[in-house]
């Protein structure tokens, strides 16, 4: 199976095992494409994502409007850029540099959106966001699968609500299980590039497996609780 495959259905699953939402569901199938954008063979998409991010951010600061989107994505490509293929951006440092950089884009760009525009509908403008972005960072094959299976969502559920927590809380969770599946090749994984280059392997990926699942059942804990005193009561 190839690596963009393994990485997104590995990201689906963990994804279902925590949230319910399309739209937080969809994020963490991006999330789980973006380490990779550090491989040399990207570096066209490297150099497209600086221009864009040029491009954004001297629109912005012509039309007078807040302009740091354009250059949270200009820092993006530059990290992509310097960046060793399975280095820093597999990196516990890394998780949370994407994650973060990530977040603050689609964030802002709502915030944004919703400050210049009469349009009010988050969902819907952070699910336009999401498929705007997603072609950046996934490839044709795995856009002619994941657009019409998200427009198809969007129908199904037309408005939810979600919190910018979930939206960060997605990101990281598809960030990292990229790192975590890359740590069972034999190759391993610099967890804490760049300021050690010790290696990690199956272990840490088993551990860290092992972890996301009582995390996600933390997560649902409240829940379950609920779900199980309402049964308690009604027999």
């Amino acid at each position: 199976m190839s690596s963009y495959k393994g990485h997104s259905i590995f990201a689906l699953i963990l994804a279902c095992m925590f949230f319910h939402s399309p739209l937080l569901i969809a994020l963490t199938f991006l999330g789980a494409n973006i380490p990779d954008f550090d491989h040399e063979f990207k570096t066209e998409n490297v150099y497209r994502m600086i221009i864009l991010g040029l491009i954004v951010f001297i629109s912005l600061y012509m039309l007078k409007l807040p302009y740091y989107v354009g250059l949270i994505i200009v820092f993006l490509g530059v990290t992509f850029y310097f960046s060793e293929h399975r280095s820093f951006t597999h990196s516990l440092f890394g998780v949370l540099t994407l994650t973060s950089a990530v977040s603050l884009v689609l964030i802002w760009s709502l915030e944004l959106i919703l400050a210049v525009t009469p349009l009010n509908n988050q969902y819907m403008l952070m699910a336009v966001l999401l498929i705007i972005i997603s072609f950046l960072f996934l490839n044709r094959k795995l856009l002619m699968i994941f657009l019409p299976v998200f427009f198809l969502s969007l129908f199904v559920i037309p408005n939810a609500e979600f919190s910018y927590i979930e939206v960060v809380l997605s990101l990281l969770l598809g960030v990292f299980s990229h790192v975590v599946l890359d740590s069972f090749t034999p190759a391993g994984i610099k967890i804490f590039a760049p300021i050690s280059s010790k290696k990690v392997y199956r272990n840490f990926g088993l551990v860290m497996i092992f972890l996301l699942v009582i995390c996600a059942f933390l997560y649902h804990a409240p829940f379950l609780f609920n779900l199980f005193e309402n049964y308690v009561k009604a027999y």
